[in-house]
This record gives C-alpha cells, sequence and structure tokens, in this order.
C-alpha cells in the first residue's frame, strides 16, 4: 500500500498557517477545528509543520504564555516528508524512528496532503482486516469441498 492510498481515502482537506501568524491565533485554529498539526507554509511552499508538541514547547519556553510567539518560533522546520509513492511500511518506520506523529506529503514543491500516525496505523489495521476476510472465504470455499484441518489448529 503506498501514501497515495491513504490520501484518496482520507480526502484533500487541508489546513495551513503561514510562518509569521501569531501562535496563539494558530493554536485557537487547532483547537476549534480539533486539529493535532498545521502545515505551515511560506511564499507558497512548504516551511515547517506545527502541532501541539511544538505549541507546548514554546509555552514552557514562554514560561506559560503564547505570547508575542509567532508560528516561526514554535514550528519544526524540518519535518519528516514523502511522496505518494512511498509505501506505508517505510512511512511507518519513518514516523517510528522519528517519533513523528504528522508527515507531509509532497510531489516535488507541491504538498498533496499529511497523513498522521493515526491514518498509517488504520490502513494497516484495514489492510489486515481485508486479508483476513480474503482468507477465511478462500478456506471455506476450498475446491473439493473440505477446509484442510491440521491437529493442531481448530476453526
Amino acid at each position: 500500500m503506498k501514501v497515495s492510498d491513504i490520501l484518496r481515502v482520507k480526502g484533500g482537506t487541508l489546513f495551513t498557517v503561514q510562518t509569521d501568524e501569531p501562535l496563539a491565533l494558530a493554536m485557537t485554529d487547532m483547537a476549534e477545528k480539533d486539529l493535532g498539526s498545521l502545515v505551515v507554509m511560506a511564499k507558497g511552499t512548504l516551511a515547517g509543520m506545527l502541532t501541539f508538541r511544538e505549541v507546548i514547547l514554546q509555552i514552557v519556553k514562554n514560561g506559560g504564555q503564547a505570547g508575542a510567539s509567532l508560528v516561526s518560533d514554535a514550528m519544526d522546520a524540518q519535518p519528516l516528508t514523502c511522496t505518494g509513492e512511498t509505501d506505508i511500511d517505510d512511512v511507518r518506520r519513518m514516523m517510528l524512528e522519528h517519533h513523528a506523529r504528522y508527515m507531509p506529503v509532497m510531489e516535488g514543491n507541491m504538498l498533496m496532503g499529511v497523513i498522521s500516525f493515526y491514518d498509517v496505523a488504520k490502513a494497516v489495521v484495514d489492510g489486515q482486516n481485508f486479508e483476513n476476510k480474503l482468507l477465511k472465504a478462500y478456506i471455506r470455499d476450498w475446491p473439493d469441498g473440505s477446509a484442510p484441518v491440521s491437529e493442531d489448529v481448530k476453526l
């Protein structure tokens, strides 16, 4: 399964923020829309990612307040990215190694979407459930009418 398969199911809604926007305004957008991340754009290109992790770190730096911080003060300026052709297993490995919960999907310099660790986990589980159903149907419809049963395995 590829990242493009997840994006096709997920849809194309993207939530972005500009680097020079006040952090407090970005936090309000995240809270109102129940978003875990915003893609940070500057001059039409990806500048970084803003997640609640970065927001909390910036608030701690400011002594518990958003203050006059801008999005650029808090964002991850070098987020992990992938393409639509990246295999889900590779994305899962990268996200686990880097503790990333969100990953922008890029085609060249164009932002195609964002996938979350939840999206990846859901795709894996859905794929396993589908495969499980196919295997059960295959066993039920064994060509000679009797499913092979091992003495070790009881269905």
